[in-house]
């Protein structure tokens, strides 16, 4: 069973009709789902599969206790060396999301770190994602990093330098 990793910016809060277009063509192609346990996108994508009973869901969980599992699915709690719950406390979940799965499904604000680095990490493993970048309201279909750079160039040029300093991702 091929597996998606569903996720996106806890801006994200509601699914368009294109989003959940989307998420209707991971129903209908049985697609096993990982999805984190955020509010925001994590949530309103728990939301909208739980509300079409589907069951082929993992939510993973950064720690002992999940924040959000909408549909009562099995979890898998992803524990992080860090103490303090930061950047690097939550993306380990997301690490193992993107090494275990085919491809990506990612809904960004053109703002979100976590989000952009899920996209990144999918991408040098050679996954594809279909990112809805969310100032545009238009789905992405990326194969590459270089795919990447036209949505870079779309955000503000402090928030890339921003994404730079943490994620040293491409900057034209």
């Amino acid at each position: 069973m091929q597996k998606v990793f569903l996720g996106g910016s806890r801006q994200v809060r509601a699914l368009n009709e294109m989003i959940r277009k989307r998420l209707d063509g991971v129903i209908s192609g049985d697609l096993f789902v990982f999805v984190g346990d955020a509010n925001g996108a994590d949530k309103a994508i728990q939301t909208y599969l739980a509300d079409r009973q589907y069951r082929n869901v993992l939510v993973f969980c950064s720690g002992k206790d999940c924040r959000n599992n909408i549909g009562c699915w099995e979890t898998r709690q992803i524990n992080s060396d860090r103490a303090e719950k930061d950047f690097q406390f939550y993306t380990a979940k997301d690490t193992v999301m993107s090494e275990e799965a085919g491809y990506g499904l990612m809904l960004w604000d053109g703002k979100s770190k976590g989000t952009l680095n899920n996209i990144l990490n999918l991408l040098e493993q050679g996954k594809p994602v279909a990112v809805y970048f969310s100032p545009q309201k238009a789905f992405h279909d990326l194969q590459s990093r270089d795919d990447l750079k036209p949505l870079l160039r779309q955000c503000p040029p402090a928030l890339l330098r921003g994404f730079e300093k943490k994620l040293t991702c491409p900057d034209d």
